[in-house]
């Protein structure tokens, strides 16, 4: 079993945020794959599937982001799962607009949905990095991650969505650069 953890913050009026493409990505991939019903248990929502063969539990903390760690870490003690069964898609400042990159491990960048995973958990858990881009200067950051994408990025923020989603395969199966390359492709003009 593996859990899947979308960081975001509860609520409408956060629903399309750039802090909460995690979220979004739970959803799509849920529905892409017809996981079962929305549950709430480890100070979250769950969906339960499966892609393949592999077992996913899909989780939105709803301890808002900056308790994210609350959340995952009580979900991966209930199964008895390591840090090595942890997925956690987050946004990116460091990484442009829908580009979508793996990796395990490393900082946190001044993200508090890792920030409160890491203190949780320890830094060794598999990040997938949803871009979202930099405002340009650090003084737009917040309002920019805290903000609604815009009308002109909905299409290119869908496709993207879809990709992640129809790609999942490759993340459950643990090849990584795979994903992230049929991502890539799908993501082509």
């Amino acid at each position: 079993m593996q859990i899947w953890a979308g960081l975001g913050n509860p609520g409408a009026q956060y629903a399309m945020h750039r802090h909460n493409v995690g979220f979004m990505v739970a959803d799509a991939i849920a529905e892409v794959h017809g996981f079962g019903a929305v549950k709430k248990q480890f100070q979250g929502w769950t969906q339960e599937g499966r892609i393949g063969s592999t077992r996913i539990l899909l989780l939105k903390p709803a301890t808002f982001m900056n308790e994210s760690g609350r959340s995952i870490g009580e979900a991966l003690r209930f199964y008895k799962l390591g840090v090595e069964a942890l997925t956690v898609f987050h946004d990116e400042l460091d990484i442009a607009p829908f580009r979508v990159k793996v990796k395990t491990g490393g900082g946190t960048a001044g993200h508090n949905g890792l920030r409160s995973t890491d203190q949780h958990l320890g830094p060794e858990f598999r990040r997938v990095r949803l871009g979202i881009g930099h405002p340009g200067h650090k003084d737009r950051v917040t309002g920019y991650v805290l903000g609604n994408y815009a009308k002109a990025e909905i299409e290119p923020l869908s496709d993207m969505l879809g990709a992640v989603a129809a790609e999942a395969k490759w993340l459950a199966e643990g090849d990584d650069v795979r994903f992230m390359n049929d991502v890539a492709l799908r993501m082509q003009p």
